[in-house]
């Protein structure tokens, strides 16, 4: 077997990555993993199962992952440190890796507050930050956050996310240069609209020299009609929907095709943009239109490595 997760070999060869979203059913189907998987099998290098969404109650993600895994898709786990302490989350990690789940993205966690249980507590035992660290030495030294050591190899590709739009701003490169000095091999950031802006954060972290040091993977988000546009735009934190992308949906005839056509402006300045290693689609619901979105990039047949 080659060394590393597909998705570590595709990103440490050069090659440019696409990686989607697969949320998890709110109840126990497993065919409706399959299904998500069956749509993005052929145009995606790897699929992210998401952990307890918006702070909603989901089928869990190592098992959402293990689903993918037995159709021969290669699963990112996500991970967030709301819901359970270290404890637990070093277990999910061994277990996860005993699956042969090899690729996890560390997050926090929207709040519960907006979820559908807002009386829920937030663990929060430890951070994302320590959540990459902990994954790092468990791969790396073999030990757990205690200090007794791990038995057995735990081969990780180990994630994180951004948000280059959150305020304040210029703070924003240092969050990404601890994640990075935490343990984070590759990065997938917030939707990106306002290409501008975040071309602005992309140059204040190559000026650093970080992309030598991460794998930058920009997240985009399929707008399917003017009012997910304006609900983004007023309620979503840390994305910035421009004005003009709210208008073009409002004005057009067929409110989708409009947003596969943002989507795909969007995609052609970020290839181009140095320092991006790949584009990561969040569909939300929308699954079957990223082999569409990924077809018309021009970044299909997706590279075997």
């Amino acid at each position: 077997m080659k060394a590393g997760t597909k998705l570590e070999r595709i990103l440490t060869s050069g090659k440019f990555a696409v990686t989607a979203e697969a949320g998890p059913p709110k109840g126990t189907s497993a065919e409706a993993i399959r299904k998500k998987g069956e749509l993005l099998r052929y145009c995606c290098d790897a699929v992210n199962v998401t952990d307890n969404q918006t702070a909603i109650v989901r089928m869990s993600s190592v098992a959402g992952c293990l689903l993918l895994k037995q159709q021969g898709i290669e699963p990112v786990l996500q991970m967030v440190v709301r819901d359970r302490n270290r404890l637990a989350l070093q277990g999910d990690v061994l277990g996860a890796v005993a699956l042969g789940i090899n690729n996890i993205l560390c997050l926090s966690g929207d709040h519960q507050k907006f979820g559908n249980h807002p009386g829920a507590k937030g663990v929060f035992d430890i951070d994302s930050i320590q959540l990459l660290q902990t994954l790092k030495v468990m791969r790396d030294e073999k030990k757990f956050i205690s200090g007794e050591d791990v038995s057995g190899e735990v081969p990780l590709f180990i994630g994180a996310a951004a948000n280059p739009f959150a305020d304040p701003f210029e703070y924003r490169v240092n969050r990404l240069a601890k994640k990075i000095k935490a343990g984070a091999d590759f990065i997938q950031t917030q939707a990106i609209y306002d290409v501008p802006k975040f071309a602005k954060w992309m140059a204040m972290l190559t000026e650093r020299g970080l992309d030598k040091q991460v794998h930058i993977m920009a997240g985009v988000i399929p707008i399917r009609s003017a009012g997910m546009a304006r609900y983004m735009r007023d309620y979503v934190p840390g994305v910035a929907v421009p004005d003009e992308i709210v208008t073009r949906m409002e004005k057009s005839e067929v409110p989708k095709e409009e947003g596969v056509k943002i989507i795909l402006e969007i995609i052609e300045q970020l290839k181009d943009m140095p320092g991006i290693h790949g584009i990561h689609i969040m569909a939300v619901g929308w699954e079957d239109i990223v082999s569409e979105v990924v077809e018309k990039s021009g970044l299909m047949p997706r590279p075997v490595v």
